[in-house]
């Protein structure tokens, strides 16, 4: 486990849940390459903070790491119609290129 895990980690022991200490978690474990256990907090992260366009992104993405492709669209297409509401206009094309891709896939 990395020192960033392990002191995320501390933190969520010690009651400081929030978005971005879940969204931080997700990144970490995403990093190591454990996008399961990034996708439990990446999902804690949205329902803290509906309107959080890259915690939605890195959902995605680990969603679809995981193997979870039609969840990974699905978080994709949730964090598209965030990013736009918001004016993150940059998220939103980079999440809308990554649902295509699953869109792709699942439809071969």
């Amino acid at each position: 486990m990395s020192v960033a895990i392990e002191n995320f980690e501390k933190m969520l022991a010690q009651g400081k849940d929030n978005a971005l200490l879940r969204f931080s978690l997700g990144n970490a474990y995403l990093s190591v390459n454990e996008p399961a256990k990034a996708v439990q907090h990446l999902q804690k992260a949205v329902e803290h903070d509906p309107k959080y366009s890259a915690a939605w992104k890195l959902l995605g993405r680990a969603l679809n790491e995981s193997g979870d492709a039609k969840s990974a669209l699905e978080a994709y297409r949730q964090g598209i119609d965030v990013a736009n509401a918001k004016g993150d206009i940059q998220a939103a094309k980079e999440m809308t290129v990554f649902a295509k891709r699953i869109e792709k896939s699942l439809a071969s």
